[in-house]
């Protein structure tokens, strides 16, 4: 049996998107409740090396975009990284699912095997599109995710595992 490309990413980016914008909007009413200004969360990060909550927000969903538009075969589209607020991300998030979700299923024919181009820095990688999907794409995206999550539970924002998947 075989498994196609678009249902390993289409869907899967689609759900976890939803899964980021609830995990926000519960760390920003628990903010709100405790008169904490959201900025603070937005801003913080793990240690000084690290991106903060809204740029870890900003990369998921480029590498969510990323791995639909190149499976799919369209272009990639450029989102100015300028969120500032909670409200801000949601509407990245919601338009970065849109974009997915409309991403047409044809293209994604042959994408296993599809030479997939990137330019990290200053250098370039090709994967073939299962190999970009399996050892990039998803990896990174989970990355990010799960820095989010950390940030905001680090934080004492009530998260826990169901809301990372989308059961809580």
């Amino acid at each position: 049996m075989s498994i196609s490309m678009y249902s390993m990413t289409v869907p899967f980016y689609a759900g976890m998107l939803t899964n980021l914008a609830h995990v926000l909007t519960k760390a920003e009413a628990w903010a709100s409740e405790r008169k904490i200004d959201p900025s603070v969360l937005l801003n913080d990060c793990l240690a000084p090396d690290m991106f903060p909550l809204k740029r870890q927000v900003q990369i998921a969903t480029d590498h969510a975009k990323g791995a639909a538009a190149r499976l799919g075969g369209v272009d990639v589209p450029s989102f100015p990284d300028s969120e500032e607020t909670f409200t801000e991300l949601q509407a990245r998030i919601a338009k970065v699912r849109d974009f997915i979700l409309n991403v047409p299923q044809a293209g994604f024919e042959g994408a296993e095997d599809r030479d997939i181009t990137l330019k990290v820095g200053p250098r370039e990688m090709t994967f073939p599109g299962a190999q970009y999907l399996q050892g990039y794409a998803f990896p990174n995206f989970y990355f990010h995710m799960t820095a989010a999550y950390a940030i905001l539970r680090h934080n004492g924002v009530p998260l826990g595992k169901a809301d990372f998947f989308g059961r809580g």
